[in-house]
C-alpha cells in the first residue's frame, strides 16, 4: 500500500467522523457502480448528500476541490443517478466536497464545500 492511499483512507475516515459530529447520518462509504465511486453517501435532514473527499497532506500546493474536474463531476453525477434510481421516491440531493488536510500529528482539518457542483 502506498503512502498516498494511507493518507486518503485516513482522510475518508476523518471525513466520516466529522460528518457524524455535524449531525449527518452516514448511509454508505465507497459506493461503487459501473460509472465510478462515491466516497460517502449521507443524509442531512431530508437531503441525500453525495460526498467527494479530497485529502491532502499539510503543506500541499493545490486545494482538494481543484481535483474535482468536470470529468470527475460527470462520473459522480452518473454514479449518483444510478444510486437514486434504487430509491422508491424522489429525494432531494446535493454534491459536497470535503477538503481534508492531514497534519503530521495525525489530526485533520476539514473544510466543507456544500453544493459544490
Amino acid at each position: 500500500m502506498s503512502r498516498h492511499n494511507d493518507v486518503g483512507r485516513q482522510g475518508e475516515q476523518a471525513a466520516a467522523k466529522w460528518l457524524k459530529k455535524q449531525g449527518y447520518r452516514l448511509i454508505t462509504a465507497n459506493y461503487r457502480c459501473r460509472y465510478g465511486e462515491i466516497d460517502i453517501i449521507a443524509q442531512d435532514g431530508d437531503t441525500l448528500v453525495f460526498v467527494e473527499v479530497k485529502t491532502r497532506a499539510a503543506g500541499g500546493l493545490a486545494a482538494g476541490r481543484e481535483a474535482v474536474t468536470r470529468s470527475k463531476q460527470a462520473k459522480l453525477r452518473a454514479t449518483a443517478q444510478l444510486y437514486l434510481q434504487r430509491l422508491p421516491d424522489a429525494t432531494p440531493a446535493r454534491f459536497d466536497v470535503l477538503e481534508v488536510t492531514m497534519n503530521p500529528d495525525g489530526t485533520a482539518r476539514i473544510e466543507q464545500v456544500k453544493d459544490a457542483f
